[in-house]
């Protein structure tokens, strides 16, 4: 069975993560702190700590496991929740040590990214999109330190992929929700139109984020990868349908009173009770055989039993 070494493994997300990859690996979950000698893992998972913003210790903890691949799902979340330099030089420099050192190991690299890249979500007014769909090609013009994080991150990506010969895949999550806890749908952001507008109402469940990541994986460690050695793709990663339930088309006029020019969205396909999201996920369809197959119709109040890391 393959190693896969898991950066973040115990986030709020990057536990489903390192659950979901637990039943097809041997999962290392790094993580700022050790849940303790005391603590049974769960079967295929095991845990060590580094700071991964320190050099030294990413490099002899991806060293120490010699991994197949390596998930690099560490960073501070959310912008506003830390100082604004600290929110940067972690993830940045995490991102940097931990891609160096999967590249040293020869070890393939998934890495966490966002949709905050594009620079939409934290700007103030918020960017009106250059296309709609919004895909991978479009420009990334972050103004944030958390946005300006994740492209420093992707960037950094590309360059181990290209240094060291192994193919590493951003994945750009929107606003990732958790069965029975979806905050896109609670009255606050459902009420109000602008409260969504920032990344146009797009959200992502955990679990189809799992998915993306297995999926990946599972691209990178085969035989015939879609994503060639040396090379960096990144793909987004957001539902299908938006938050609200509405023709996005309606909402985009609403807020912004217009749509962008370059608008590959047949305006004709937008019957009634057509809610698609605002950005494209074909990419990651096209190279792993992904689509999301959740909604918040059927998971905001789904009663969903979470990740399991450890021995019950």
């Amino acid at each position: 069975m393959d190693t896969v070494l898991v950066t973040g493994g115990r986030g709020a997300s990057g536990r489903w993560v390192a659950d979901r990859l637990a039943g097809d690996y041997d999962v290392v979950v790094v993580d700022y702190d050790h849940p303790g000698l005391g603590v049974d893992p769960a079967p295929n998972v095991s845990f060590r700590a580094a700071d991964l913003a320190e050099r030294d210790q990413a490099l002899d903890v991806v060293a120490a496991v010699d991994p197949d691949a390596v998930v690099h799902w560490a960073a501070i979340p959310v912008a506003g929740t830390h100082p604004e330099g600290r929110v940067f030089k972690t993830n940045a420099l995490a991102a940097k040590h931990v891609c160096d050192a999967a590249g040293r190991a020869d070890a393939p690299v998934v890495q966490a990214s966002s949709d905050g890249a594009y620079g939409f979500f934290f700007a103030d007014p918020t960017p009106f999109p250059d296309e709609l769909p919004v895909t991978e090609a479009h420009p990334l013009r972050p103004e944030d330190p958390y946005g300006l994080s994740k492209v420093t991150a992707e960037a950094a990506a590309g360059a181990a992929a290209r240094r060291h010969d192994v193919p590493a895949v951003s994945v750009r999550p929107s606003w990732i929700q958790y069965p029975g806890d979806y905050a896109c749908r609670a009255d606050e952001y459902v009420g109000d139109l602008d409260a969504g507008a920032g990344n146009f109402w797009s959200y992502v469940d955990v679990r189809d984020v799992a998915d993306l990541v297995a999926a990946a994986l599972a691209d990178l460690l085969g035989d015939d990868p879609a994503v060639d050695p040396g090379t960096h793709e990144a793909v987004n990663c957001v539902a299908a349908d938006n938050a609200l339930g509405r023709p996005l088309l309606d909402l985009l006029r609403e807020s912004y009173g217009e749509v962008p020019d370059d608008c590959a969205v047949d305006a004709d396909a937008l019957a009634e009770g057509d809610d698609r999201g605002a950005y494209a996920i074909e990419k990651a369809s096209r190279l792993f055989g992904w689509t999301p197959s959740r909604s918040w119709r059927d998971a905001a109040d789904a009663a969903v039993a979470g990740p399991t890391l450890f021995e019950e």
